[in-house]
């Protein structure tokens, strides 16, 4: 997956005596790209961006400019009929496992609904595919006649994995797909998305708020506030090096289940809200809550710079590593 300046500004609303203000935007120049089988983490505030980045990716939303190649096919150069095709390719795991399930199909209407849409089951093969599926991630293949209700929100979120799985994908977008579970069962739902993972040789674009979530599942993790990509390191260099301020105060607001530690360790305290994606602040977007912001933060937007092997960082006070 190969994203390039990739932008998506929503219209703001109005009248026709007044004008409303400037386009929301939402995702403001964002690219970066995932190898194979990798894993790369997305993390940010809400409001950042995250969401509506990766509904662009799979165009589910259509950008406002900018391009997305997946195995190296421009996705909005393509006609209907190709992206159909190659839309088998790219699935997602959504954030709310009822939500996001029909309540009036059964588990295996729902799993089998994608084979039946691109004609590849049906009938008993269907059913045997629809077994394979649920007993892929650790369901009773049996239960396929069951109603999500009658599933707990773990094991509805494992209907949405098969889902997203029936199709045989290579690349799939996990947007916030534990955070609303419980926490006894969010590492078991961790954990399986691990195993596929390594099993099936699936590339993941993981999208979180929980930095230890993160940390767990990925290779590489990219930071984002109001719409800009800030920060991209890989993971352990981004947790024992943060290089932009508001990567460090995301971290420091993680807690250390170590009270010795917890005290010693600095602390960035970010003030106010996030501004309106509407009407962004100038220069650097982050530099009316940055505790170490200078005047060419208000006036200059910062490129990403090398903050380290395979770091980045947009942030006039980064210094790039020497010898570079």
């Amino acid at each position: 997956m190969d994203v390039r300046d990739v932008v998506k500004h929503f219209p703001a609303g109005g009248s026709w005596f007044r004008r409303g203000p400037g386009p929301v935007r939402a995702v403001d120049g964002v690219s970066f790209t995932i190898g194979p089988g990798e894993t790369l983490g997305l993390v940010g505030e809400s409001g950042s961006g995250k969401t509506t980045l990766a509904r662009v990716i799979l165009r589910l939303l259509e950008p406002t400019a900018g391009r997305v190649l997946f195995a190296g096919h421009d996705l909005g150069a393509l006609p209907p009929k190709v992206l159909r095709t190659l839309r088998r390719d790219m699935q997602i795991i959504f954030q709310d496992p009822f939500a996001s399930l029909n309540p009036r199909h059964t588990a295996g209407e729902i799993i089998g609904e994608p084979l039946l849409v691109h004609g590849l089951a049906r009938g008993r093969d269907l059913d045997r595919r629809v077994e394979y599926l649920l007993e892929l991630v650790g369901l009773d293949g049996g239960h396929a006649h069951r109603y999500p209700y009658e599933f707990s929100g773990g094991q509805r979120q494992r209907i949405g994995i098969a889902r997203a799985l029936a199709l045989e994908p290579k690349f799939i977008v996990c947007d916030e797909p534990v955070s609303a579970l419980d926490v006894s069962i969010q590492s078991q739902v961790l954990n399986l998305l691990l195993e596929l993972q390594e099993r099936l040789g699936l590339t993941y674009l993981f999208i979180s708020h929980d930095l230890s979530v993160v940390k767990h599942v990925s290779h590489r993790v990219g930071v984002m506030y109001l719409g800009k990509l800030v920060e991209m390191a890989p993971v352990d260099q981004l947790f024992r090096q943060p290089r932009h301020p508001y990567t460090q105060a995301l971290l420091g607001a993680v807690p250390i289940p170590d009270p010795v530690e917890q005290r010693r360790r600095p602390k960035v305290v970010l003030t106010g809200e996030l501004p309106n994606p509407a009407d962004p602040p100038a220069g650097c977007r982050f530099h009316p809550r940055c505790p170490v912001a200078e005047e060419i933060c208000r006036q200059v937007e910062p490129p990403m710079v090398e903050a380290g092997p395979e770091h980045r960082a947009a942030c006039h006070l980064v210094s790039p590593p020497a010898g570079s």
